[in-house]
C-alpha cells in the first residue's frame, strides 16, 4: 500500500474527505517526525511504537571493489509492533 492507497483507505474507513484525509496523514507523520527528532518515543496502543536507537560506527566492505570502509554511527528510527497489530498477522 502506498501513500495514496492508504489515504483513499482513510477517507473510506472514516468518513472524511481524500483532502482531509490527507491532511490527517500528513499531519500524523510530521508529529511523529518532530518527536522522534526530540529523541521521544511515540507509542500508540494496540498499534505499536515507533523509537529512536543509535547505530554504532562499525566496520564494512564495498562490495564493488571489497575494500574495507569505516561506516559512521548514526540514528535509526525502529519500529515496534503492538500485540494487536501483530494478532492481526
Amino acid at each position: 500500500m502506498n501513500k495514496t492507497q492508504l489515504i483513499d483507505a482513510i477517507a473510506e474507513k472514516s468518513g472524511l474527505t481524500k483532502v482531509d484525509s490527507k491532511k490527517a496523514l500528513d499531519a500524523f507523520v510530521a508529529a511523529v517526525g518532530e518527536a522522534l527528532q526530540k529523541d521521544e518515543k511515540v507509542a500508540l496502543v494496540g498499534f505499536g511504537s515507533f523509537s529512536v536507537a543509535e547505530r554504532g560506527a562499525r566496520t564494512g566492505r564495498n562490495p564493488q571493489t571489497g575494500k574495507t570502509i569505516e561506516i559512521a554511527a548514526k540514528k535509526v528510527v525502529k519500529f515496534k509492533a503492538g500485540a494487536e497489530l501483530e494478532a492481526q498477522l
